[in-house]
């Protein structure tokens, strides 16, 4: 059973509603003990860092999602909840993030043929094929939407990239955390895909 985390993000219910189309049990929740509980996580994320670390901390899920990742449970970030596992974003200077790893979050550059937020399709460099992408050749598509990238400290931990002007560290997986920037969840095929095989690696398959 995956625990889908609610602060109020704008796009739980179609994380929810992928899983579901997947036939993977979950379920949404802010309820600590109903979190610690579930054998996988989901930190899905739209809006601004800021004003999402004060969600997490009013609703108590910082200390909570910490513990989860602590307990060596399969933990999945998408989109803001990538960036929101690294200690603080340009967009909101003092909003303190998880700090479960080392990198920097910083506004897109603006280019002469770059739209800010970045907000379409790209596709990725896949760096790590045998876990969150596996199965998925190539260089596919995914779907985007978001100002502000990463560039994470430890390269071992980046699972796949993407190029919009720089190159932005697209995901992430190391032991049992993994993070995209994109969304799966609106991504088609190769987004369901990734959920599987987030769902199979929460079995223990």
């Amino acid at each position: 059973m995956i625990a889908i985390i609610d602060y109020g993000a704008g796009n739980i219910q179609s994380v929810k509603k992928a899983f579901e189309h997947i036939g993977c049990d979950c379920f949404v929740t802010r309820n600590h003990d109903e979190i610690i509980k579930a054998d996988g996580a989901v930190l899905p994320g739209v809006g601004s860092f800021g004003d999402t670390v004060d969600s997490l901390n009013q609703f108590g899920i910082k200390d909570t999602a910490i513990e989860f990742i602590n307990s060596g449970k399969p933990f999945f970030g998408i989109c803001l909840g990538l960036q929101l596992l690294f200690p603080g974003s340009e967009e909101s200077p003092g909003a303190k993030g998880l700090g479960v790893f080392e990198g920097s979050i910083t506004k897109i550059p603006n280019g002469e043929s770059l739209k800010i937020p970045h907000m379409g399709w790209n596709s990725l460099d896949i760096k790590k094929h045998d876990r969150l992408f596996k199965g998925i050749d190539g260089n596919p598509y995914v779907y985007f939407v978001h100002s502000y990238y990463l560039n994470a400290a430890d390269r071992q931990i980046v699972a796949a990239q993407t190029q919009y002007g720089v190159t932005i560290d697209a995901a992430i997986e190391h032991n049992n955390v993994f993070a995209t920037q994109f969304h799966p969840e609106k991504s088609g095929d190769v987004g369901l895909q990734i959920l599987r095989n987030f769902a199979e690696i929460v079995r223990g398959e």
